[in-house]
């Protein structure tokens, strides 16, 4: 049986029902950061474990609730989480190494409002921002990542687009 994640970020103190109906249906719910008020987590579907770092709008509640690094292993994939990484092959810095170190076969982070999935050759690793779910930044679109983790494999990926900005 997959493993069925719904990816968000960037939240900024929002969070919508069009975005809690499409995390109705998943296992677990990860965050990458830029959380917010602390009733963004609250409102999350109950009943599923919930994954998450904190992110640099973070005040020291989320801080203290939630770790700036995320580094486990579901369903056979080698997972790394922060907030700020980067992307490929322009990572932040000591992220690449980091990912190096801990094997990871995805790589996840949030910070740039910039939904963006894309295979890194060079660290045979998948690298993962799913956007940002709230209303502020500049960026147009609301998105998140819906995807499965099983045997090992990641699969059936797919952007989930909110709406506008601001709208």
């Amino acid at each position: 049986m997959p493993k069925k994640i719904g990816l968000i970020s960037d939240s900024h103190s929002y969070i919508d029902a069009k975005t809690l109906a499409h995390l109705q249906d998943v296992d677990e719910i990860w965050h990458a950061g830029d959380i917010g008020v602390h009733a963004v987590m609250e409102a999350l579907p109950g009943g599923k474990p919930v994954r998450a770092v904190f992110g640099n709008i973070d005040d020291l509640e989320a801080q203290q609730a939630y770790p700036e690094w995320l580094d486990f292993e579901l369903e056979g994939v080698r997972v790394l989480m922060t907030h700020i990484g980067g992307k490929p092959p322009r990572y932040a810095k000591g992220v690449k190494e980091r990912i190096k170190a801990s094997r990871a076969q995805l790589f996840i982070c949030g910070h740039s409002h910039i939904c963006k999935v894309e295979f890194d050759p060079a660290l045979n690793c998948l690298y993962m921002n799913p956007g940002a779910i709230g209303q502020q930044g500049f960026h147009q679109m609301r998105t998140m990542l819906l995807f499965e983790l099983e045997a090992g494999k990641i699969q059936n990926l797919r952007v989930v687009e909110l709406g506008k900005r601001g709208v």
